[in-house]
């Protein structure tokens, strides 16, 4: 049975619900310089670099960008969250669940939630370069993201690991 004092908290929180979204104030940039972003190898198994473009009025996803050095590759990983990737410069490929997929300077390579994926650098010269678009900051403030890594493994060495872990539950 619900009590007066209950309801009248859920009815204060549908009332929040309504208010509307923060707006930017007078300290959010609406311009970012490339010059400015601050780079930062993630701790763990991912060689690439990073750069949170920080300090705008979006709310509800984030903005990178990542770099690929020669002849290297991203982790393996999944999260909740979803992630487009333009490809401002180099070539490669990524790994999407059991599928490989080429890409180059210009293309977007979507990631859906919850697909194991990798990205691979395909020059043993020049970096890859990509502007990355996530839905994390969505899912944070919802409390649902989630991100895991698996370090550098390929997809056919994940589903091994995989069906090592089953095999040895079954045991």
């Amino acid at each position: 049975m619900t009590t007066d004092d209950e309801l009248a908290e859920f009815r204060r929180g549908i009332a929040e619900q309504r208010e509307p979204l923060p707006r930017g104030n007078k300290q959010t940039r609406m311009v970012i310089r490339g010059a400015d972003l601050k780079w930062y190898t993630p701790p763990g198994h991912n060689p690439s670099h990073l750069a949170p473009v920080l300090g705008t009025p979006i709310r509800s996803f984030e903005l990178f960008m990542q770099e690929l050095p020669p002849g290297m590759a991203s982790d393996m990983q999944q999260h909740h969250h979803e992630a487009v990737h333009c490809i401002l410069s180099g070539s490669g490929y990524s790994e999407i669940g059991d599928q490989r997929w080429e890409w180059e300077a210009g293309d977007f390579v979507c990631v859906p939630p919850m697909e194991w994926h990798r990205h691979y650098n395909g020059s043993d010269e020049h970096p890859v370069r990509m502007l990355l678009v996530e839905n994390s900051r969505l899912l944070d403030a919802l409390g649902l993201n989630y991100r895991a890594s698996e370090g550098f493994i390929t997809w056919a060495e994940l589903v091994e690991r995989q069906r090592g872990n089953t095999d040895q539950q079954g045991a």
